[in-house]
């Protein structure tokens, strides 16, 4: 059986399953490829389906079936695909999606009924406390994590007074409580904007008028793009720096904001210049495949497949041994991107954050690290989660 590649569009990138082999464990990936927000699900998706092709159509050596779906950042899409996914598609294992709110909405549920949820990105604090489950990881963070590294690092460099924004959906709130819990000024304003928005000129406006030392925010996607481009046409960009997470600053986007991105920084828990054999080979291999640079959605749906991949191997493809395949994805026992990577209590990543910066090698933007924030961070819902 082959890989769907006409529908993940990557056809010469992967391998067919070879004749004869063993039926296929199907995978089911409910992300975002078009609107809004697409290229954040691309990425996943086709870091996802980078580990698939270099091991020719398996992961762990266990063939497997990708079948990957367009949710439009839509609650209510998501959930019909996963219901459908489940119910007629018999899925063991799910994946992909890109949006908190979508997460809410489809994990409880397929984890409820025996499916196995590996989230590349959405990390809400709902289900890393009191909503967590032993059927459900996340492979990328919590979503505080990178809003909490921010906040430490701006109050290490003696920023007082800073004016916070994000989308009004739980991942926003998520982050402003993420940056709030480390940072030790005061806020000169805390704003939470319409998700999908591109206009933000009354944001700068009141922005402007309120006079902090610095900004913080977190817009993932084309809105921070948007973002960054009106803040410097306002001629903010040299008066207020603005500090922000990986996803505003990411590779994803920054060839679109363009040199009003230079210099920024930002936090991460990966960086293309992460030193280790792993992230190595999965940089050169996804530019080969791709032939784009990395983002920080890609290896986090290449670290899921990863992930996935030695689950698989340490059950021999048996997802219905439901106790063993749980047990190994807890043991993480495969080489991560970003090196060293375990799981807390929760099922979410206890893992080093950090600062990066916007720079320009050649014509091309990208970041590099220049600091670490946290070393073994946990994130701060685990004792409430109960399992």
């Amino acid at each position: 059986m082959k890989l769907q590649l006409i529908a993940l569009g990557l056809a010469g990138a992967l391998l067919a399953v070879p004749a004869g082999a063993a039926e296929p464990v199907k995978i089911g990936m409910i992300t975002t490829l078009s609107g809004g927000g697409s290229a954040l699900g691309i990425d996943i998706r086709d870091g996802f389906a980078l580990a698939i092709g270099q091991e020719g159509g398996s992961l762990g050596g266990v063939p497997v079936e990708l079948m990957a779906e367009d949710d439009g950042r839509k609650p209510e899409k998501a959930t019909e695909i996963a219901n459908r996914m489940v119910e007629r598609d018999k899925i063991g294992i799910m994946t992909g999606i890109v949006w908190s709110n979508l997460a809410i909405a489809v994990v409880p549920k397929v984890t409820g009924k025996g499916v196995f949820y590996v989230s590349p990105n959405a990390g809400p604090s709902k289900l890393a406390g009191a909503g967590c489950g032993p059927n459900y990881f996340n492979v990328a963070w919590q979503n505080d994590n990178l809003h909490e590294a921010m906040g430490q690092y701006v109050t290490e460099k003696g920023y007082k007074n800073v004016y916070i924004m994000a989308p009004n959906y739980p991942a926003g709130k998520d982050a402003l409580k993420g940056f709030k819990r480390f940072f030790k000024g005061d806020l000169a304003g805390e704003v939470y904007t319409k998700l999908g928005q591109t206009d933000y000129a009354a944001e700068i406006a009141a922005l402007r008028s309120a006079k902090p030392d610095a900004v913080f925010f977190f817009l993932p996607g084309g809105m921070g793009i948007s973002f960054l481009k009106q803040y410097a046409q306002a001629g903010l960009t040299d008066k207020v720096p603005v500090f922000g997470p990986a996803f505003s600053f990411d590779q994803t986007i920054l060839g679109a904001v363009g040199d009003a991105a230079l210099g920024v920084i930002n936090s991460s828990q990966w960086n293309k210049d992460i030193d280790n054999p792993a992230n190595a080979a999965f940089v050169a291999d996804f530019q080969k495949a791709y032939g784009r640079l990395p983002s920080l959605y890609a290896s986090q749906g290449y670290d899921a497949a990863r992930l996935i991949g030695s689950a698989l191997m340490a059950v021999g493809g048996d997802v219905s041994n439901a106790d063993g395949f749980r047990t190994a994805l807890k043991k993480a026992d495969f080489a991560s991107v970003r090196g060293k990577f375990r799981f807390g209590p929760n099922n979410h990543p206890v893992q080093d954050i950090y600062v990066r910066q916007v720079v320009k090698e050649g014509d091309v933007l990208t970041n590099k690290i220049i600091a670490t924030a946290f070393t073994d961070h946990a994130d701060a819902y685990a004792a409430e989660c109960k399992m």
